[in-house]
C-alpha cells in the first residue's frame, strides 16, 4: 500500500504567506511551484463511502484529471492513498482495483455516486534541503464549498521526500514555533462532510481501531496511540468554540492515550514517557474543571432549582456556578490555543513514531497473544480488589475506577482481534459490566467533587449566601440519598465480571 510520510498543520494566513515566499525557519529552498487545484468529492446520498472510512475525489490539474481514493487510518505519518489518471470529471471505478474501494465498486454504486462538495486551493510548493534530508513544504490556501456553505483552508504540509523521519520532526518543530502552526488531523474530506452536515466544528468521537493477530506489540501500540492522538486533537475546534461535548471528547481522547501507555508499559520496556505523561496530564487538568462544572450545573442544579426554598437561593446558586462554568470553559479554550498545546501535539506524535521497540520479552510478541493475556490478568486483579469496594477510601475508590476504565479502553483497542461471535459476545458483556461500574463510581466521585464545589458557598454568612448554602444543601442531600444504590450497583457488576469468559 502506498504511504505518504507527512505532517499537516494549520497556521494564520499571514504566516502561511511568509512561508510561501520562502521565509523558512531553516534549510535552503529549491524552485517554488504554484498550482490551482480544484477537487470534487463524490459519494452516495447516504454517504456510503464515508461510512466505510473512504473518500473519493477527482482533481483537475491543468488539462489532467486525477482520481484519488483515500482510506482513513488514524493520526499517523502515513495514510493509504491511491491515485490514477482518468478521462473526465466523473469517477472511474475500474481504477479502484487493488484499493479498499474495490469491494464496494458495483454497478449500483456507480449509478449512485454524485458530487458532495468541492475544494478550491492555491498550492505553493517548496523543496526544503536540510543537512541530510529533503522535505517538501506545501502551503494550501483556499476554500471548501458545500452548496451555499463554505469554510476557509489555511494549511501547510511537510512531506519527507527522502532522508530521516527525525529530520522531518525537527523541521516541524521549527515551523510550529516560527509560524504558530498547529498539527492538524482533520482532513479536507472530513471538513467537507461536516459542512454538508451543517456543523463545521463538531465534537469528534473515537474511531474503530484495526489490528491484526500477527502484528507485533510495538506496531499495535503505535496504531492505538495514533488513533487516540487523532481523537483528542480533532476536538480542538470544538473546545475553542466552548462546546461541552468537545471538551468531554478531548478529555476522553487524552485518557485513552494515557491508558494505552499504561497498558503497554510492561510489553515495551524502556519507554521514556515521563515528560509526555506530564504534558498529557497538564492538558487533562486544564479541561477537568470545565467538565465537572458542566455536569454539576446541567445535571444537578437545573433539576433542583425549582424545588429549592427559598427560590432566590437556588437562582443565586445557579448564576454563581454558571459564571464559574463559563470561566472554566475559557480556561480550556486558552489551553487548546496555547503554544504549549501546539508543542505537545508534535512532541507526542514524534514520541509515538520515533520510540524504539525495546528489547523486552514482549516487544516482538504478536498482539494476538499479548492482548488476551493482558485482559485476563487485569480482569482477575480488579475482580479480586472489588470484593472490598465498600471499604475503600474515596482516593482508593477513584484509583479502582481508573483500573476499570483502563480495562474498558483495552477491550475497545483490541476488539478487532476477536471477530468470532462468542468472543464478540463476551467482549460486549464485559464492556457493559465495566461501563456500569465506571458510571456508578463516576457518580460517587462526582459527589465528592460537588461537595468541594459547594463548600465555599456554605461557609459564607450573609443572608443571600445562606440562601445559596441552603440550596446547595438540598442538592447535596439528594446526592447522599443516591450513594447506597450506586454502591450496590457497582458491587453487583464487579461480581458479574467473574462470570465473563474471555477467550
Amino acid at each position: 500500500m502506498p504511504i505518504e510520510t507527512e505532517l499537516k498543520f494549520r497556521a494564520p494566513g499571514h504566516e502561511l504567506r511568509s512561508l510561501a515566499l520562502g521565509k523558512i525557519p531553516a534549510g535552503t529552498t529549491g524552485e517554488r511551484a504554484e498550482n490551482e487545484l480544484v477537487s470534487t468529492y463524490f459519494d452516495t446520498a447516504k454517504h456510503k463511502l464515508r461510512r466505510h472510512g473512504l473518500s473519493l475525489r477527482v482533481r483537475r490539474v491543468d488539462d489532467k484529471r486525477i482520481q484519488t481514493i483515500k482510506s482513513a487510518n488514524g493520526a499517523q505519518l502515513g495514510r493509504g492513498e491511491w491515485e490514477s489518471e482518468i478521462e473526465d470529471d466523473s469517477p472511474d471505478l475500474s481504477k479502484a482495483k487493488g484499493t479498499p474501494l474495490e469491494r464496494l465498486a458495483s454497478k449500483k454504486l456507480r449509478k449512485k455516486l454524485r458530487p458532495v462538495f468541492e475544494t478550491w486551493v492555491h498550492r505553493t510548493t517548496l523543496p526544503i534541503h536540510t543537512k541530510s534530508s529533503k522535505i517538501e513544504l506545501a502551503v494550501d490556501r483556499g476554500r471548501i464549498v458545500a452548496g451555499r456553505r463554505s469554510s476557509r483552508i489555511e494549511e501547510l504540509e511537510l512531506e519527507l521526500s527522502n532522508g530521516k523521519p527525525e529530520d522531518l520532526f525537527r523541521y516541524a518543530k521549527a515551523v510550529e514555533k516560527k509560524a504558530q502552526a498547529e498539527l492538524y488531523v482533520r482532513t479536507k474530506s472530513e471538513r467537507g462532510y461536516a459542512l454538508v452536515d451543517g456543523n463545521n466544528d463538531p465534537a469528534q468521537h473515537a474511531e474503530p481501531i484495526g489490528l491484526k493477530q500477527d502484528m507485533e506489540v510495538g506496531e499495535a501500540f503505535r496504531i492505538i496511540a495514533r488513533s487516540t492522538v487523532r481523537h483528542f486533537a480533532a476536538n480542538a475546534d470544538a473546545v475553542q468554540n466552548l462546546d461541552p461535548d468537545g471538551v468531554h471528547q478531548m478529555r476522553v481522547g487524552l485518557r485513552r492515550l494515557r491508558a494505552a501507555i499504561a497498558l503497554f508499559s510492561g510489553g515495551l520496556p524502556g519507554m521514556d514517557n515521563d515528560e509526555i505523561k506530564a504534558e498529557l496530564k497538564w492538558l487533562t487538568g486544564e479541561l477537568a474543571t470545565a467538565r465537572e462544572l458542566d455536569v454539576f450545573v446541567k445535571q444537578k442544579i437545573h433539576g433542583a432549582v425549582q424545588e429549592v426554598v427559598p427560590h432566590g437561593g437556588g437562582n443565586a446558586l445557579e448564576e454563581e456556578f454558571a459564571a464559574r462554568r463559563q470561566a472554566a470553559f475559557e480556561r480550556a479554550r486558552k489551553a487548546a490555543t496555547s503554544e504549549r498545546y501546539r508543542a505537545l501535539l508534535v512532541d507526542v506524535l514524534e514520541w509515538i513514531e520515533m520510540r524504539p521497540n525495546g528489547s523486552g520479552k514482549d516487544a516482538t510478541v504478536p498482539i494476538g497473544k499479548f492482548a488476551p493475556k493482558l485482559l485476563r490478568r487485569r480482569l482477575k486483579k480488579v475482580s479480586k480488589a472489588g470484593r472490598n469496594l465498600e471499604a475503600l477510601s474515596v482516593r482508593q475508590r477513584h484509583k479502582f475506577r481508573i483500573r476499570i476504565k483502563k480495562i474498558r479502553y483495552a477491550a475497545e483497542f483490541f476488539e478487532s482481534l476477536f471477530p468470532g461471535k462468542h468472543d464478540q459476545k463476551q467482549l460486549a458483556r464485559l464492556s457493559r459490566h465495566l461501563k456500569k461500574i465506571q458510571d456508578a463510581l463516576g457518580a460517587l466521585n462526582d459527589f465528592t467533587a460537588h461537595q468541594k464545589l459547594t463548600a465555599e458557598v456554605a461557609l459564607d454568612s450573609s443572608v443571600q449566601d445562606r440562601a445559596r448554602a441552603f440550596a446547595a444543601g438540598v442538592i447535596l442531600g439528594r446526592e447522599d440519598e443516591a450513594v447506597k444504590p450506586l454502591m450496590k450497583t457497582a458491587l453487583k457488576q464487579v461480581k458479574a465480571l467473574r462470570r465473563v469468559n474471555l477467550f
